[in-house]
């Protein structure tokens, strides 16, 4: 079932009850630090990573959630689909099956894809896009009768050669417009797509469609660190203008959770329960009061 907090977003009240913690926010913490923390702050969703849900234990990871109150809305991640090699492409397919096992027994429905990059010594963009084309035809079904959803994500450009290899949210979706709305949807996230002066129009592309699985914040902040991948910004802290996606988004009639997710060391530093408190603040702050 998908997770609708709130009818509209018309205050910071109305826009706290849709706030969800990405577990990567808080990579500190401990999945029961997690719960309890989220619990405390009456924060009501929370988006899981599936190493540590395995770790955990998937059964012992969906009671805990529960128990503290709390919606899973959404699981990453799946994906990675661009393998040429055989043997490697029926390995993926397998993890991703058991990928779609786990966000049906954690309760959610929107299973996050990270597509894939190219595969060593490729330069076929468009031959690795059509093999997640491929995947998603042989996963959808699977993934329906479990009740989940999937969500294709797209990747700034910077990440097309080595993590995937959709980098435009109109790349994805036209993956997803091979396939029912209900079976496959699009992931926004802010520090991907910020860049792309199409955006507006293709936001409102897939929320016309029901195409909006996910919709996750983080922020633009300059200089990028060594290896990029750990260099998302606190809210407010970069190039992204957080507020205009979030009315770019509510205007397509979405009323899903909004996820905050940052990958930064920094964060991480610091006590979780300070970092979730901050992390409020900036989302209240830069989603209703600041263009």
């Amino acid at each position: 079932m998908s997770v609708e907090f709130s009818g509209g977003a018309e205050g910071p009240a109305d826009l706290f009850a849709r706030f969800s913690l990405n577990q990567q926010t808080v990579k500190q913490w401990s999945l029961p630090e997690l719960a309890d923390g989220c619990a405390r702050a009456g924060v009501r969703g929370v988006g899981l990573w599936r190493a540590p849900v395995q770790e955990y234990g998937v059964a012992a990871a969906a009671r805990l959630v529960r128990d503290a109150g709390l919606a899973v809305t959404s699981l990453c991640r799946g994906g990675f689909f661009t393998a040429s090699d055989p043997k490697e492409r029926a390995d993926a397919l397998a993890d991703n099956r058991a990928a779609i096992e786990e966000a049906s027994a954690l309760g959610t429905d929107t299973l996050v894809l990270v597509s894939g990059g190219l595969p060593p010594g490729s330069r076929d963009l468009y031959g690795a896009r059509e093999r997640v084309a491929d995947a998603l035809e042989e996963l959808a079904p699977y993934a329906a009768e479990a009740g989940v959803r999937l969500a294709i994500e797209p990747l700034h450009p910077m990440y097309a050669a080595d993590r995937c290899v959709v980098s435009t949210l109109g790349q994805a979706l036209d993956l997803a417009e091979r396939f029912p709305a209900e079976r496959v949807g699009v992931v926004v996230d802010t520090y991907h797509l910020w860049w792309d002066d199409t955006i507006g129009s293709q936001i409102e592309r897939a929320g016309s469609a029901g195409r909006i699985a996910a919709f996750q914040l983080a922020d633009w902040v300059t200089p990028l660190p060594a290896g990029v991948l750990l260099g998302r910004g606190q809210l407010g802290d970069g190039s992204v203008d957080l507020r205009w996606f979030r009315e770019q988004v509510d205007a397509t009639g979405y009323r899903g959770p909004i996820e905050v997710e940052i990958f930064n060391p920094s964060l991480w530093e610091r006590p979780g329960a300070e970092v979730l408190a901050e992390v409020v603040e900036r989302f209240t702050t830069h989603l209703v009061h600041i263009r």
